[in-house]
């Protein structure tokens, strides 16, 4: 009978350890995801785009053009910065109109 006790008791601790681990790992989550969440829609309230998955990607796409088009402008290579820089702007200026 003393046995059934103590398997029962160490069941119930198991059980609520991974009780306490699952419900300690949903709450990281939902906060990284509600935070995510909220980034993105105060980023694409301010710029006055969609919230979409292409719209950002287009941002983002557009964001890495001018990036390399002012790592080209300071390597001296002045043709591929204008050229970079200008395809950026017109993505950019295209997804925020």
């Amino acid at each position: 009978m003393q046995a059934n006790g103590f398997f029962d008791r160490v069941g119930e601790t198991i059980g609520d350890v991974i009780r306490t681990v699952v419900e300690f790992l949903l709450a990281i989550f939902t906060n990284f995801f509600g935070a995510l969440e909220e980034f993105v829609d105060g980023l694409s309230r301010s710029l006055g785009i969609n919230a979409s998955f292409f719209s950002l990607l287009v941002l983002i796409i557009g964001l890495y053009l001018l990036w390399g088009g002012v790592q080209a402008l300071l390597r001296g290579s002045l043709f591929g910065a204008i050229v970079r820089i200008l395809l950026a702007l017109f993505i950019l200026s295209w997804l925020i109109m």
